[in-house]
């Protein structure tokens, strides 16, 4: 019986990936990305697309550039908050790349002075909270609604590109649980109510992990959800992997479809990390108070598995159906990063 109750379960997540809003948000890049087509400056050195953060060589290390639109329905339901947002999921994507953040650009419209307000605040409460300030941007109280988009400058040493990801990795998952969800958006707040130094100690530890080559590729977990954000790192590498679902880190009393699917944690991190270097990366976690664990490893056969127990399901075949058509195999890599 427990059996059959678990190939339900992975019945139901393969199914809901496929129907996932977050998911399908995503996959509208690959069209995106065939009518902007290859934009690269030549002899530019860059990073080949599949990552949230363009990186660019510059010195002895990279540039990062990020950018987010944020949907207009989250905007107006939570206008402070979606500010906040512009700071703070910035951040991670530069994080995710191995960096750290250097100062952030908005472009705010609104219908007047009174509807960006709480915008604004929202963005400037975190910014003193990450230590990333705004520095400059384009704002009009004069527009039909409220629309909201943020940029982010950020430099690394090292980098952790999705494409690095390689078969026999350790696919491991990391988020802070404190806290819960905001509203009815599946956001899940652990960052608004922390202090400041707990916040961009936590944002260091990609960059800390990158530069100590214990980690080899990074996503921070996106409106794609947990298994959605895995299967564009894998994608992106060219990777499978069969992942345990009821090894993923998760707060007590939430529903796991909800949270593997559709969850956006203010800090939750996809890696790819040497088998060698599984507890190293686990211990400075731990240390900070955030849940890390092993959820399965990559593998050379493109395909996202699910298991539960003793039950196994493909949710997904790569190589028969692309999800921004990035993997190495299906096309080739434009140096620019639109992800």
């Amino acid at each position: 019986m427990a059996a059959d109750a678990d190939s339900v379960r992975l019945a139901r997540l393969c199914s809901g990936l496929r129907q996932s809003r977050g998911l399908a948000g995503k996959r509208d890049i690959a069209h995106a990305l065939a009518a902007l087509g290859d934009t690269a400056v030549p002899g530019a050195p860059a990073v080949a697309n599949g990552d949230d953060a363009a990186a660019i060589a510059d010195g002895e290390g990279w540039l990062l550039f990020a950018i987010e639109g944020f949907i207009q329905e989250f905007v107006a339901a939570d206008p402070w908050f979606a500010g906040w947002c512009g700071v703070m999921v910035n951040c991670s994507d530069i994080a995710a790349m191995g960096g750290r953040p250097m100062a952030v650009v908005d472009a705010v419209w609104a219908a007047d002075s009174l509807q960006l307000e709480p915008v604004m605040e929202g963005m400037a409460a975190a910014a003193r909270a990450f230590g990333v300030p705004v520095v400059g941007g384009h704002s009009n109280s004069r527009a039909g609604g409220l629309q909201l988009a943020v940029a982010v400058l950020g430099r690394a040493a090292a980098l952790l590109p999705g494409t690095a990801a390689r078969p026999g990795d350790a696919l491991m998952v990391a988020i802070d649980l404190r806290g819960g969800y905001r509203g009815v958006f599946p956001h899940w707040d652990a960052a608004t109510d922390a202090p400041s130094t707990r916040l961009q100690g936590d944002l260091a530890l990609l960059p800390e992990l990158a530069e100590a080559g214990l980690c080899r590729a990074a996503r921070d977990i996106s409106q794609a959800g947990a298994l959605g954000s895995a299967l564009m790192l894998l994608e992106a590498a060219g990777c499978g992997a069969e992942i345990a679902i009821d090894a993923v880190p998760r707060p007590s009393r939430t529903d796991a479809e909800r949270w593997l699917l559709e969850a956006f944690p203010s800090f939750g991190y996809v890696l790819a990390v040497p088998p060698e270097q599984e507890g190293a990366v686990a211990v400075r976690f731990a240390a900070r108070g955030i849940a890390c664990a092993t959820v399965g490893h990559c593998t050379a056969q493109p395909t996202l598995r699910l298991s539960a127990g003793d039950a196994r399901r493909v949710a997904w075949d790569l190589a028969r159906e692309p999800v921004l058509g990035l993997a190495p195999t299906t096309m080739p890599q434009p140096r620019t990063s639109h992800a």
